[in-house]
């Protein structure tokens, strides 16, 4: 009988989709199901490689599915030796290894709750944390001890050579007794740590509402090579970039350590990945290396999130790989939504389109007033959800065939002498220029018109030609947007603030602006 994962056009998702047909993917039911077990255990008499990590310096660490099968169940069984309950909470704070994926796989197995931690946190953002969900365990590394053990967290350990050496006796198999509706991971979104965001509480069968960003979004189909460099940390890495692949049965690629584009580029080529899904920030890193040139590939899907892709990014993906980047739409809090259904022949991906709705979902665009906007208004993207329209608290447009596209965040429009205008937009036209590798664009204070647009550009251009390289970028927005949604301000930046997911930080920006105008207090 066929599944969902048998069929790959657009046409079949609208025909074939329903909730239930979910289900048909997996051994669990909605009484008893364990992520461990979907995304390991079933696949261990493969003898397929389940992970491939490439490190930053150059190694790789490949890991099959029998590998981490035995060692996610001694880690389970040390676990249950040292007293973790099912319903506990243990933090990971590893880069992707086979020490990282034993750890977590393990906890799932025995039924606590992983909560995976950046590694690039400092105390602050580590003690924030674990004073919020208050885990059993801190399972890190030895270069991240001190800092773990700074948190006053009483019950630290250390995953390194040894401590594998430790977990070896322990029996290679165990029954992992979960329902599908217990908790499994807590996750926390990329915040500032003087603002925690309230960690994402998913049970075992979020794995089954999973699969539909993972069919449309991503495109996964059995047999696949896939990769995503996104940290597991966050929920592009660890949900559509590692248990929605691994839960298929696929080969998946990983990225440990500081990014760098060509080593990625290296690691495509050599493993012959098909499919690649990555943030915005991700490929425009790609082009900015000028490397992408020097290798062969085999990939036949790609798919981006975290934020829009700009144009000349898009062109350079396309004759780079000769795809289409396909857009993934959607937000922590009510999942994946708009996509652009990577390898579906039938579906035309459409420059600067976040795509169209996933099987079962209604989105919309709206006023105001709650009604649909006609075909070009900007509005509030809605999602309906059980009978009512959620807000995702982004801007968008639909148009006369049925495409959304992104408006921007709500508080990223800039509105100057009565006109509204959108960052992204005036972002994407100033990435148009050959000197601009990156740009950030908000809204300063104005005495006259409320507010005028600020650019934040990282270029090519030393500090001598910055009068020049800033009327280049003005003319380029006002000839390619309109007179008025010209930045009236550019300052050229070593760096744009980032968020740990990769996406660029405007409201760090507004803040420090914002400071820069206020008076001191008397």
């Amino acid at each position: 009988m066929k599944t969902l994962a048998d069929y790959q056009s657009y046409a079949d998702a609208q025909m074939q989709f329903s909730p239930e047909r979910l289900w048909e993917l997996f051994d669990g039911h909605r009484e008893s199901l364990n992520i461990a077990h979907e995304c390991v255990d079933r696949h261990a008499a493969s003898g397929r490689d389940a992970l491939i990590v490439l490190q930053a310096q150059g190694g790789e660490e490949v890991i099959t599915y029998a590998e981490l099968s035995q060692d996610s169940s001694r880690f389970a069984h040390w676990l249950e030796a040292e007293g973790v309950r099912a319903g506990e909470r243990v933090a990971i704070m590893l880069e992707p290894s086979r020490a990282f994926y034993t750890a977590m796989f393990g906890v799932i197995k025995r039924g606590a709750i992983a909560v995976p931690l950046f590694t690039l946190f400092g105390p602050d953002g580590i003690r924030l944390r674990v004073q919020d969900c208050q885990p059993a365990l801190l399972i890190t590394n030895a270069e991240k001890e001190e800092a773990a053990r700074a948190t006053g967290h009483p019950r630290v350990q250390v995953y390194g050579g040894a401590f594998a050496e430790m977990l070896k006796p322990f029996p290679a198999r165990y029954a992992s007794q979960s329902k599908a509706s217990d908790l499994a991971v807590f996750q926390y979104t990329s915040g500032t740590t003087r603002e925690l965001p309230e960690a994402v509480r998913h049970t075992h069968k979020a794995l089954v509402t999973l699969m539909v960003a993972a069919l449309y979004g991503t495109g996964l189909r059995p047999g696949e090579r896939f990769f995503c460099p996104s940290s597991p940390a966050w929920g592009h890495g660890l949900w559509h970039g590692t248990l929605a692949p691994l839960a298929l049965g696929l080969t998946v690629g990983a990225y440990s350590g500081r990014f760098n584009a060509e080593r990625l580029l290296a690691g495509l080529s050599a493993h012959g990945f098909t499919n690649m899904s990555a943030a915005a920030t991700h490929y425009r890193m790609m082009k900015n290396s000028g490397k992408a040139g020097d290798y062969r590939y085999a990939l036949e899907k790609l798919s981006f999130t975290g934020e829009p892709i700009d144009d000349d990014t898009a062109d350079f993906v396309r004759a780079t790989f000769g795809l289409e980047v396909c857009s993934m739409y959607g937000t922590t809090e009510i999942g994946v939504v708009l996509v652009s259904y990577p390898g579906a022949a039938d579906f035309a991906v459409r420059k600067g389109a976040l795509g169209k709705a996933v099987p079962g979902t209604e989105v919309q665009v709206q006023d105001a007033d709650g009604k649909p906007c006609a075909p070009g208004v900007t509005g509030q993207l809605m999602v309906l959800r059980r009978g009512q329209w959620i807000a995702t608290k982004d801007l968008g447009r639909i148009d006369a065939d049925g495409y959304f596209y992104h408006g921007g965040r709500a508080d990223d429009v800039i509105i100057s002498a009565g006109w509204t205008m959108s960052a992204v937009e005036i972002e994407n036209v100033i990435l148009m220029h050959p000197d601009a590798l990156e740009a950030a664009v908000i809204g300063v204070p104005d005495a006259l018109r409320g507010q005028v647009v600020k650019a934040f550009v990282v270029g090519t251009r030393g500090a001598a030609d910055s009068a020049a390289f800033a009327e280049e970028i003005q003319e380029l927005v006002k000839t390619k947007l309109s007179q008025h949604e010209y930045p009236r301000h550019v300052a050229f930046v070593d760096e744009l603030p980032k968020t740990p997911a990769g996406k660029v930080h405007r409201k760090v920006l507004r803040e420090r602006e914002l400071a820069a105008v206020r008076p001191e207090p008397a």
